[in-house]
């Protein structure tokens, strides 16, 4: 990991090694929506840094000099920021430190983080729970072969709020809070599927510059 700091803010990022999985979701796997689709090999030829967080309200503000976050917290995510604010901001640090040529990751280098070599649907398994990820827990996402078991999955934690990162653990990777607590933009155009989607790890273009972007996890 290296780290890059901004009037006083530091941000770690993770190198992430170049390798191949498999994107999207299969058929048969429960909760599933068909953008998540067709399930399609993706080799990734590159490595790339990722920061191994969301990027905090203290850097945004350190950044824009502005935090737009709903849930205050210097350590919380930032949030209500739109992709071209997202764009702003990376041009400003990119002015402030040259060289460091920060981006969007495409979709695929996101999942590729996300999954960390895992092939279930969560980097934890085959379902979460809110001592793993921030989500809404009055429902539960139970994989079949575990619904004689929902009670032990389903927990009475409510907190209708982001949590300050690193608070729940890190997926194999040492990326923290990839599922759950806030959505994240990508640098890809929007497509109701993957299919004819890239094979190499680039992000999805070739709409105009006002079509909708990607986010993923949430």
């Amino acid at each position: 990991w290296v780290t890059f700091s901004v009037e006083g803010v530091t941000q770690k990022m993770r190198w992430i090694e170049p390798g191949a999985f498999l994107m999207g979701s299969p058929e048969d796997e429960p909760e599933r929506y068909d953008d998540e689709g067709p399930q399609h090999s993706v080799t990734l030829n590159r490595g790339f840094w990722l920061f191994d967080t969301t990027c905090t309200q203290a850097l945004w503000e350190a950044v824009t000099g502005e935090n737009p976050s709903q849930f205050k917290g210097v350590d919380h995510p930032v949030e209500r920021v739109s992709w071209n604010d997202c764009q702003a901001f990376l041009r400003r640090v990119n002015d402030l430190l040259p060289g460091l040529d920060l981006g969007l990751p495409s979709e695929a280098q996101w999942e590729y983080a996300c999954r960390a070599g895992t092939t279930t649907p969560f980097s934890f398994g085959a379902t979460i729970t809110p001592e793993q990820v921030n989500y809404d827990s009055k429902y539960s996402y139970v994989y079949p072969s575990m619904r004689g078991e929902q009670s032990l999955y389903l927990r009475k934690i409510v907190r209708r709020k982001t949590m300050p990162v690193a608070s729940l653990p890190p997926n194999p990777w040492g990326l923290y809070e990839m599922h759950g607590n806030v959505r994240e933009w990508c640098q890809d155009h929007w497509y109701d599927d993957y299919q004819n989607a890239p094979i190499d790890g680039s992000a999805r273009k070739g709409r105009n510059a006002d079509a909708k972007r990607v986010v993923r996890g949430g």
